[in-house]
């Protein structure tokens, strides 16, 4: 897949995410599937995050300073630290939407970008901006199938109704 067609997927992305979060109740955006699981608040909060400090940082790092060492992150820090829980939903919703414009306006005001340009990952060894860019979009996708899932779990739970006839899920 080329650069444009994934940039054009994530500006698509934009509108997916923001549909499938609208509207939500209280108890919708903090219901877990599992106890171990995520809710929809906790997976935005995390959306944001990612959109702010890695997938767009890094693509521009790499872009733009690929000699110097990536800064590093810890998301898997982020839900405890950062306080997921007790973030306002809708705001952090809007926050995502807007953060997702800045970094499609950004990704398509770029002329010539080196997508082939690499910068050592500590973790995974060189990585190019084209393959930050394309698990950008795997990201995405990652956590729209997640919303999805909660979104059906919650359904079933709310409903009481056992689904089934809608399809194996």
């Amino acid at each position: 897949m080329q650069p444009n067609a994934i940039i054009t997927k994530l500006k698509s992305n934009r509108f997916v995410f923001q549909h499938l979060l609208e509207g939500c109740s209280r108890e919708h955006y903090l219901f877990k599937p599992l106890d171990d699981s995520w809710c929809l608040l906790e997976v935005i909060c995390h959306l944001l995050d990612e959109e702010r400090e890695d997938f767009r940082t890094r693509v521009k790092h790499v872009l733009t300073t690929p000699d110097l060492p990536l800064q590093p992150i810890t998301p898997e820090t982020w839900p405890l630290e950062r306080d997921y829980l007790q973030q306002d939903f809708e705001i952090v919703v809007q926050d995502f939407l807007n953060e997702r414009q800045k970094s499609v306006t950004w990704l398509l005001s770029l002329e010539h970008p080196r997508w082939s340009q690499t910068v050592d990952h500590p973790d995974v060894g060189p990585r190019s901006a084209q393959k930050f860019l394309i698990n950008w979009l795997a990201h995405d996708y990652h956590h729209i199938r997640q919303i999805n899932r909660i979104n059906h779990a919650f359904l079933k739970y709310s409903s009481g109704d056992d689904l089934t006839y809608a399809g194996r899920w």
